[in-house]
Parts: structure tokens; C-alpha cells; sequence
């Protein structure tokens, strides 16, 4: 994969296709290869321009030391769109994705033509932000506990009821999950990132197309908070995928897929 710098930090980055340009983020402790089994097929079978990245802090990108202010990875991501997109570009984003997507809208408005947030919020409430430090602080010290342990807790935050009963969906991500496990400061960062306060009053600056994709079962980013979202940004839309977590862009991709590639012709 290629690199550039961006806002001091070297990031990896993968541009495929022609088209209106699409940035895709990824999630916290995520590759920007979470995308490309759903997602990317699907945008460049609409014809779009796709361009992923790994975030500060995950391979093969850098991992400074932290902490990573959001406002730091919505800095990264505007370099990046500068130095490789050359101009404005539709994002999509999922769960920390989102947030920077959203940030992005705000601080760089000139970079985003429009913007689809996959699981978000614009602020944490008591148990959110308790999860989040849990999380964090089980990727930092994974020595306290078994690796099937840590894939079962991070199964039941980003599926929903109805995969964990698939026997066959749960036992491929359990094994997966259990065989390459999420370990280190970098997704530990990360996920602390998305502790930003309450951006709901800033939010209100935003001035571009947004639509809101809430997923009904989802744990971490529940529908109620991505509402909150919607309602702070003038005239965004909201949309809610029912029988799906956290990870319903995987869970139910071609329901996600049509949804955003009908708001990305239109915007």
C-alpha cells in the first residue's frame, strides 16, 4: 500500500476507480480492509472513485504516541483527502469513522461533498463512555484475560441478537476474532477518541448533505444517540436498519450498500 504523510503522521492508503471520489474511515481498531469485501465492490460498481486508509494507529500506518484528540484524526483525514483526492469528496464513515466524518463537515466543509455516518453520536453517555474505557483498557493489558474471552466481549458490542444466534455466523467470528485479536495502544487510542464531549451545539455549523444511518440493535452507537446527530445537523436525513449492531454495514450490507449509494447519487 502507498503512504503519505499527513498532518505529520504517515498514513497507508489504498485509491481505486474513477469517478466522484468517496472516502471511506474506518471504525475504531479497524483496517481500512473492513471495506472491501461490501462496501468498495459496491461504490465502484456505482461508479465512484474509492479511497480507504488505516488510521493513526493502525498498521501499517504510524502510531505516534497519545492521546488522539478527534480533532487530530479529522486534521489527518483532511491531508490525506488534500494530498491524494486533490478537492472535495463524498465521505463515509462507521462509529469513530463517522464522527470524523461528521467533524470533517464542520472544520473542513471545502473537502466534503456530502457525508454518510454509519453508527454514530455526538457525545457519550454514562454507560458509552464506561464501555469505551473498558474497551480500551482490555486491548491495552490483553494478558488479563483469554483471547475466546475478548472475542465474545467484542461479539456482543458490534452484532446483533440475531447473528450471535446464527450458529454458523457466530462461530466463524468467534474464530476469527479469537485467532486475530485486538491488541495494543494504538486501538486503545482510538477508541478514546471517540470520548469528545458533547458536539451536539458545534454540529449545528454543519452545512453539507448528511445522512444518519443508525442501526437498531447497536450497543456502542444506539439509534437514539445517532438520532441526536440528525437533529443537530440542518436538514440532515436519518435512516434506521433494523436486525442489525454496530457492524451493520457488515451484518446487512446490501441493504446498507443501496441506502448510501442512493444518497451518494443524489448528493
Amino acid at each position: 500500500m502507498p503512504t503519505i504523510r499527513s498532518n505529520g503522521v504517515e498514513l497507508s492508503y489504498t485509491d481505486t476507480g474513477s469517478g466522484p471520489p468517496v472516502l471511506l474511515v474506518s471504525p475504531a481498531a479497524s483496517k481500512a480492509g473492513i471495506w472491501d469485501l461490501h462496501q468498495v465492490p459496491a461504490l465502484l460498481a456505482a461508479g465512484h472513485r474509492v479511497i480507504t486508509f488505516d488510521s493513526r494507529g493502525t498498521a501499517p500506518s504510524a502510531c505516534p504516541p497519545g492521546p488522539y484528540p478527534l480533532a487530530e484524526l479529522v486534521a489527518d483525514a483532511a491531508g490525506l483527502i488534500r494530498a491524494v483526492a486533490g478537492g472535495p469528496v463524498r465521505v463515509v464513515g462507521a462509529s469513530l469513522g463517522a464522527m470524523i466524518g461528521q467533524e470533517l463537515a464542520l472544520a473542513h466543509p471545502e473537502l466534503v461533498a456530502s457525508a454518510v455516518l454509519l453508527g454514530t453520536r455526538a457525545r457519550a453517555d454514562h454507560f458509552r463512555a464506561a464501555m469505551t474505557r473498558a474497551s480500551a483498557d482490555r486491548v491495552r493489558r490483553p494478558e488479563t484475560g483469554s483471547a475466546e474471552h475478548a472475542a465474545v466481549a467484542m461479539m456482543c458490542q458490534l452484532f446483533s441478537p440475531r447473528t450471535l444466534a446464527d450458529d454458523r455466523a457466530a462461530a466463524d467470528w468467534l474464530d476469527v476474532l479469537t485467532a486475530f485479536p485486538t491488541t495494543g495502544e494504538g486501538p486503545a487510542l482510538q477508541y478514546e477518541a471517540t470520548l469528545a464531549g458533547d458536539r451536539r451545539e458545534a454540529l449545528g455549523g454543519v452545512r453539507r448533505p448528511v445522512l444518519v444511518v443508525a442501526f437498531s440493535d447497536d450497543l456502542v452507537m444506539p439509534p437514539a444517540l445517532g438520532k441526536e446527530v440528525a437533529d443537530a445537523i440542518p436538514g440532515a436525513k436519518y435512516a434506521e436498519v433494523p436486525g442489525c449492531g454496530h457492524f451493520g454495514f457488515m451484518e446487512r450490507p446490501q441493504v446498507v450498500n443501496r441506502i448510501l449509494v442512493d444518497f451518494l447519487s443524489r448528493t
